[in-house]
């Protein structure tokens, strides 16, 4: 089945019904997940209830992308794949895109147009620069760095949302609502941290003024979205008979679940099938160690057996069955809520990511380690030692990552770690050649591993034990020892 909304069987990019509203958000991030998701509820939020909710973008870094969607009217197709056919949708809910790098001043004037009441971020976490443990913003943080030292021409995140919340106050100008939508664990309240932190460092009136004023709601996002491919492209020109630089390809399932906390407005984004809510932390809670955590081990369990694909992992049963297991040892960490079922969402999952119609590297997911770690698998083992719980799992996925990242440095493939630590991660792996040693480098790495989890002998002996099977004999023949409760 190959179907076409009636926005995209026009030729080219033409004048929409979204033309004539006005612009009321500013997306910073304006990458495939946005394009895949946030901006598609803002367009079914407006076709449903007016608005001038239209989306400026942002590229923080690159050119690229602005060039494009602005020759295409900030138009774009999405390709929704499903197992019973592809579907195609035409969004126009970005009117623009500015380049940061190119057009700074036109940054910080959209961002201190009173029309703009939201500011919204996918920039992934590694750009905010955002110790979760001390939550203050990491000084060495390049970004950040170049922001303290000149901060009314700010380039990184939180010195742009800081001089823009500045002019707006000394120009009586009331300030946006701050909406993180990456995959942090209570977003709102890490990126308001940080946000505050900095303007503590270059103004202290300036945040008292943001803590009184602005606000941080969280919210929680979802939604499997590859990279593009060739084949994303051929199958738009196909079902729409032109072409596109900027098509994104998604699943059929999306989710997003907001704090409703928008002094200034929002858009009616409850008509688009947004979950709206007083508290998202039970929600994220579950996402992050259920989906996100099996999301991890089926990366690396997919670069360590050589599995291109997250459906290529989830068509090996004794995969699925590990899979199965984590997420049932990670609802267990969690706290009961009653609107959520968790072995329903489990066997959503699974039947998601056995999609065949989604092309997910495991490479792709296996991206920023120290970055997901923590949240993902770390957080619920230390709640399941607490709870005389079961660790087994969380130990074979953390041993997991460490033979990844082992692998490629001791095969002098360590430049192919993308990981915002990958420098310390390639010297703290340099030379080691045994679980033992493995575990100790990495586990040394600053602000990663919570030391009340190391203190755990129990701990550190599971992984280790894992460790130590994946290099001697691999992960498929620990799998199986895993499955089969042959590892102590």
């Amino acid at each position: 089945m190959m179907t076409v909304s009636s926005l995209t069987q026009q030729d080219g990019w033409p004048e929409n019904s979204l033309s004539n509203r006005g612009n009321g958000i500013v997306h910073i991030g304006v990458g495939a997940f946005h394009r895949a998701h946030q901006a598609v509820y803002t367009q079914q939020a407006m076709l449903a209830a007016g608005g001038d909710w239209r989306i400026i973008g942002v590229s923080p870094r690159s050119t690229d992308i602005a060039d494009q969607l602005n020759a295409q009217n900030g138009a774009y197709c999405v390709v929704v794949r499903n197992p019973a056919g592809d579907e195609c949708q035409t969004i126009h809910a970005i009117s623009h895109v500015l380049a940061a790098a190119r057009d700074g001043d036109a940054v910080m004037a959209a961002l201190c147009d009173p029309a703009i009441r939201i500011v919204t971020l996918t920039v992934t976490e590694k750009a905010y620069g955002i110790n979760r443990h001390t939550m203050t913003m990491t000084t060495d943080h390049a970004a950040i760095a170049h922001d303290l030292a000149d901060p009314h021409h700010p380039t990184g995140v939180l010195g742009l949302l800081t001089e823009a919340l500045r002019r707006r106050r000394d120009a009586d100008v009331a300030p946006f609502t701050c909406l993180c939508c990456d995959n942090l664990p209570e977003n709102g309240v890490v990126l308001r941290a940080g946000v505050m932190d900095f303007a503590r460092h270059i103004d202290p009136d300036l945040a008292g003024w943001i803590e009184q004023h602005v606000h941080f709601p969280s919210a929680m996002v979802d939604r499997i979205t590859p990279a593009s491919t060739a084949h994303t492209f051929e199958t738009v020109r196909a079902m729409t008979g032109h072409d596109d630089a900027c098509a994104v390809e998604t699943e059929p399932f999306s989710q997003w679940v907001i704090e409703d906390d928008f002094p200034t407005g929002r858009p009616a984004w409850e008509q688009a099938g947004v979950l709206m809510v007083d508290d998202v932390r039970p929600f994220e809670h579950m996402k992050l160690r259920m989906l996100n955590g099996s999301h991890s081990l089926i990366a690396y369990l997919g670069q360590l057996a050589g599995f291109k694909y997250v459906r290529d992992v989830m068509a090996d049963d004794d995969c699925v069955a590990i899979v199965r297991r984590h997420m049932a040892a990670a609802a267990k960490t969690l706290t009961p809520v009653a609107e959520l079922d968790f072995a329903v969402y489990s066997d959503d999952l699974i039947a998601r990511f056995k999609n065949p119609a989604i092309a997910h590297e495991t490479r792709q997911i296996a991206m920023d380690g120290t970055e997901k770690l923590p949240q993902r698998l770390l957080a619920p083992a230390h709640d399941a030692l607490s709870q005389s719980d079961d660790i087994a799992t969380f130990a074979f996925a953390v041993a997991m990552w460490m033979a990844y990242v082992h692998k490629l440095v001791a095969t002098g493939r360590g430049d192919e770690i993308s990981d915002p630590k990958k420098d310390a991660i390639i010297s703290a792996l340099t030379g080691k050649d045994n679980a033992a040693a493995i575990y100790a480098a990495l586990v040394a790495l600053p602000a990663l591993f919570d030391p009340q989890l190391l203190a755990v002998p129990q701990w550190q002996q599971a992984v280790i034990a894992r460790l130590h099977i994946i290099i001697e004999d691999g992960v498929i023949s620990t799998l199986q020892a895993e499955l089969a409760g042959k590892i102590a």
